[in-house]
């Protein structure tokens, strides 16, 4: 974040200082004022933050850097975590600098509009009527009758301009939380705009319409001792060494910034063929035929497929993009993966929770006339990769939140039975709230298995579980405590009783700290932003000042 605002503020002061003080620009300061360094000094830093926008969702790059740092220290790898984060921050920036970079040519236009109409004989009058006839002008309005209108739509930045515009507003209103949550297909859709976006801002600049005085020119008129012969430069004897100025596109800076001074398509053109390429590797792994081994239906309409795939690999807690052709072509929708890396297969759970997710557990439990097609795209990591790098972990699920560490879990029974000795992970909390009892059905299997492999390996200890039930009744809460002398919970069947309510996340860390004084906890959560927040105080709160005891790290999911 620090270097990222640093160099944000490092090229506008750079490039505004640049356009207000260079003498190349002495004219065209004279035309346009202190609006000319405001517009270029944030052209700059939307072409710097459009070559960041599109390396935070690299999926395929961010796993793959998140491989090559799996032995570095965990404060690096979780910076990764924040990706879309930060893509979120960029666009903020984008849609800043785009703010001062429109209101800036406002007062640009109104300024060359002006002086084009002047008939004062001013120097900015003069400035405007010189070379007319060639390629050398300054004022890019050469008619008293141009209007705002025609300048926006016939010529190549005002069309652009708007354009970009017009793309970026429809890309950020359909990013904000409540459209992408309720109505992901129009996020989906609308976000690719970046296309037209990227195509828009590398011709943007093409027509060299703000210009400077050049560098020929600059050695046979320095602006500062002739500017005041203005009414004379068109009679050859009234200065020798102050011919008329000569004016061209804004040439490259020759300085140690020289680099940052690229036109548009060289600050993109990087990212641009990264992004392509990875789009493209994610293409072929997605024609790349799936083999739908198993469907299964759960309570409370969650359906888990079960599949397999030629040269598939996967971590625990990773997810894959899923599209089903017969529901729709376009859409790829985000899925944890529930299986082991031990298992023969990889699966899915999946809860309707929208109109593609309804739609397509309503195809499977059709299944006519065949099994749907379905195509995947993935693995990608995320911070659940993390959970065997703790000495103490925390696994916090909500709801259907639960996937990833149903594939962390699964993972450990699979350790236990094959008595891994590296594993380094010496104890799990395991936290799931849920809001009705139905959730609970499809992974109390999972958990009862688990409660008989570590009693028979000598290591009941090793997961601490906590069940909570969000959305209960009086009655159901009666008869939990009719039967609280049991030894299997009325709600679940397993031996961990249920409680009702959320957890009291201060007393939680606080048990957690007391039992391990000296150790490093990791907390993972998928779940809502709500949890998340409290999570992330809590872990702040009990960490302790002394380094060498209890540290907590918040870790969350992100898609």
């Amino acid at each position: 974040m620090a270097a990222w605002l640093g160099v944000n503020l490092f090229l506008f002061v750079t490039f505004f200082l640049t356009f207000d003080r260079d003498e190349k620009y002495y004219y065209t300061r004279d035309l346009l004022g202190s609006a000319l360094a405001w517009a270029r000094a944030s052209a700059k830093c939307l072409n710097f933050n459009s070559m960041l926008i599109l390396l935070p969702v690299c999926r395929n790059l961010l796993s793959f850097l998140r491989g090559t740092c799996s032995c570095c220290r965990r404060t690096m790898r979780k910076q990764l975590d924040h990706n879309l984060t930060f893509h979120k921050l960029v666009a903020y920036m984008i849609v800043l600098h785009t703010v001062i970079h429109i209101i800036a040519h406002l007062f640009n236009f109104e300024r060359y509009n002006n002086a084009q109409k002047a008939t004062d004989q001013s120097l900015a009058s003069v400035l405007s009527e010189l070379h007319l006839s060639d390629d050398l002008w300054l004022n890019p309005i050469h008619s008293n009758t141009t209007t705002p209108l025609y300048v926006a739509f016939t010529t190549i930045p005002g069309l652009t301009g708007v354009i970009i515009t017009l793309a970026l507003i429809l890309m950020v209103t359909s990013s904000v939380e409540f459209i992408r949550r309720t109505y992901f297909e129009v996020f989906w859709y609308t976000h690719h705009l970046f296309v037209i976006y990227f195509a828009g801002l590398v011709i943007h600049g093409i027509a060299g319409v703000v210009r400077g005085q050049t560098p020929d020119n600059m050695k046979e008129h320095n602006p500062k001792n002739c500017a005041s012969y203005y009414m004379a430069w068109d009679q050859e004897d009234s200065h020798p060494d102050c011919k008329q100025p000569e004016f061209g596109s804004i040439p490259a800076e020759r300085r140690p910034v020289f680099y940052l001074s690229l036109k548009s398509w060289k600050w993109v053109l990087a990212p641009l063929i990264l992004y392509a390429f990875e789009r493209v590797l994610r293409f072929w792994r997605s024609c790349q035929k799936v083999v739908v081994t198993k469907v299964v239906k759960h309570p409370s309409k969650v359906l888990e497929l079960q599949m397999h795939m030629k040269g598939f690999s996967m971590e625990v807690g990773q997810y894959v993009f899923l599209n089903c052709p017969s529901v729709s072509h376009w859409e790829w929708h985000p899925f944890t993966l529930t299986s082991a890396p031990e298992e023969n297969f990889f699966s899915v759970h999946i809860r309707a929770a929208g109109d593609w997710t309804e739609c397509l557990i309503d195809t499977f439990e059709q299944q006519k006339p065949k099994t749907p097609r379905i195509k995947v795209d993935g693995p990608f990591g995320t911070a659940s990769e993390d959970v065997f790098q703790y000495e103490v972990a925390m696994l916090v699920g909500a709801g259907i939140g639960v996937t990833p560490f149903a594939s962390v879990l699964k993972s450990i029974w699979y350790k236990f039975q094959h008595a891994d000795q590296n594993l380094k992970t010496k104890k799990i909390y395991f936290y799931w709230i849920c809001r009705d009892t139905g959730s609970f059905g499809w992974f109390k299997d999972l958990l009862a298995s688990l409660e008989q492999e570590m009693e028979g390996s000598g290591k009941a200890g090793f997961l601490s579980y906590h069940l909570f039930l969000t959305g209960w009744s009086n009655s159901m809460v009666g008869h939990a405590a009719l039967n609280v002398d049991k030894a299997l919970d009325v709600v679940t069947g397993l031996r961990q009783k249920t409680s009702f309510g959320r957890p009291m996340w201060s007393n939680e860390f606080s048990a957690v700290a007391a039992a391990h004084p000296r150790s490093v906890v990791g907390v993972f959560l998928c779940g809502p932003g709500a949890l998340a927040s409290s999570l992330q105080t809590c872990c702040h709160q009990h960490s302790s000042l002394d380094p060498r005891k209890v540290q907590f790290y918040f870790n969350k999911e992100n898609f």
